[in-house]
């Protein structure tokens, strides 16, 4: 299978399902985004980071590709049959926050993104993460998308947030509190 198909050069994909859309399609913004995110969460996957974070962002990045087929999906012409989200996905950020949240320090201020470069990755993705749930927002308006889609990457971009700042703990950064100017 060759990986280039021409067929894209006039500005169209395929959905799975076989609908061809503009590559500026909300459906193709939405997906391509949650495909933006997952090569940097897998960026932070690649730093000198516990494995238990590893193996969290494994799970993470499966769960993103489960979300990027179903946004992929024209599901009135598709007959395949997509893995899916549940509820125990969305738990499950939950858990690993909380386990997190007992470590750090009580927020006073909101901090400056940085301190360290995987820290900054976090930051990154928290922020794409966002982007993400804006587009998919968006395209819920004009189509249905799963709520679980939409709650999911809600709830991973407080994990990000959490994993920033515990591995700035673990990675002996400074948190950089923000003062306002007056």
């Amino acid at each position: 299978m060759k990986i280039y198909t021409k067929k894209g050069d006039s500005g169209t994909t395929q959905l799975l399902g076989g609908t061809r859309v503009s590559k500026g399609n909300l459906k193709i913004e939405s997906y391509g985004t949650i495909d933006e995110l997952n090569s940097f969460v897998g960026l932070i996957r690649d730093q000198e980071i516990s494995k238990i974070y590893i193996n969290q962002i494994l799970e993470i990045q499966d769960r993103l590709f489960t979300i990027g087929s179903h946004l992929a999906t024209d599901f009135e012409k598709s007959k395949m049959t997509l893995p899916s989200i549940s509820d125990l996905d969305i738990e499950q950020l939950e858990k690993w926050m909380d386990e997190m949240d007992q470590e750090l320090p009580e927020m006073k201020s909101f901090v400056l993104p940085g301190g360290h470069t995987t820290v900054s990755y976090c930051h990154v993705s928290r922020c794409i993460c966002r982007r993400a749930e804006r587009a998919i927002v968006l395209l819920n308006d004009s189509e249905f998308v799963e709520p679980l889609i939409l709650k999911y990457i809600n709830r991973l971009s407080d994990y990000l947030f959490v994993l920033s700042r515990k591995l700035t703990l673990d990675l002996n950064a400074t948190e950089q509190p923000w003062t306002p100017r007056q």
